[in-house]
């Protein structure tokens, strides 16, 4: 009898331990796998734009830790050193210019916004004066060099050699006026140039750092057919990662899309 009562006492404590077990399993199916990512990005507008997409994430069980970056030139190597999952700073040619150079290949699962180059300056007020300026300052890293003095010839102050398109430097320049010199300066230190030179081409993310609106502030600026995207990059390894693809379709959305449209006024125009 004992024996028996025993049994029936270890079917009836099996039982409860699979109801509990089942309950846990549906929970955990109710409840998703929490999972955490961290991008690197610059301040303006790129950690603006991932702060937006954070509580769309947190719905998907994802949390995003956004790590700003002063220096944009460390962000790739952050990212190849396993420092950051992703980052988001950056068009497309620097990306290129970029993996060639060190051996990388780092890629993008999503094109977000266009920052349009902009020429800015404290003493010119139109782009037909800049003919007149003695020093201009450009970005001192070759694409976004390049890109300055493609922007300077489309401003008609500069004569560039044909085909050299984003890897022009100071050599390839055929014409420019008498006694205008360019100069080569840090990205990030352009806007406190203005003081200094006559006219300084600024990245798109600086100038809004500086509280400067391309649209209103600069003296000439890149048009809407700007093929440098900046972009959302990850390791290859990681280009199917689930969170990082849902990271990708939420900065694709069309409330990412109103987002940039009414906060930066054309200042940042959407590339998706």
């Amino acid at each position: 009898m004992k024996k028996i009562l025993a049994i029936v006492l270890s079917l009836a404590f099996a039982g409860v331990l699979l109801a509990g077990c089942g309950q846990q399993e549906k929970s955990a199916e109710k409840q998703p796998d929490k999972k955490e990512i961290t991008v690197g990005a610059t301040a303006r507008p790129h950690a603006e734009i991932l702060e937006k997409v954070k509580p769309v994430l947190e719905k998907e069980g994802i949390t995003l830790n956004i790590k700003t970056f002063n220096d944009y030139a460390q962000l790739n190597p952050a990212l190849a050193d396993k420092q950051i999952d992703a980052n988001f700073f950056q068009h497309i040619p620097y990306l290129e210019d970029y993996n060639q150079k060190t051996g990388k290949n780092l890629v993008y699962i999503a094109k977000v916004h266009v920052e349009p180059m902009g020429i800015y300056s404290n003493k010119i007020k139109n782009a037909a004066d800049l003919k007149n300026a003695r020093t201009i300052a450009i970005p001192n890293d070759a694409t976004n060099g390049g890109r300055a003095l493609m922007l300077l010839e489309k401003a008609g102050v500069i004569k560039l050699k044909e085909g050299k398109g984003i890897m022009a430097t100071k050599m390839d320049i055929l014409e420019k006026p008498a006694g205008l010199t360019i100069r080569e300066l840090d990205a990030a230190m352009l806007p406190r140039a203005l003081t200094d030179v006559d006219a300084a081409v600024i990245n798109g993310n600086y100038a809004l750092e500086a509280k400067l609106n391309p649209v209103k502030d600069a003296v000439f600026l890149e048009d809407k057919s700007s093929p440098f995207a900046n972009v959302l990059v990850v390791r290859p390894e990681d280009k199917d990662n689930p969170a990082l693809q849902k990271l990708a379709e939420a900065l694709n959305t069309p409330e990412i899309k109103k987002f940039l449209e009414e906060q930066y006024q054309g200042a940042v125009i959407p590339a998706f």
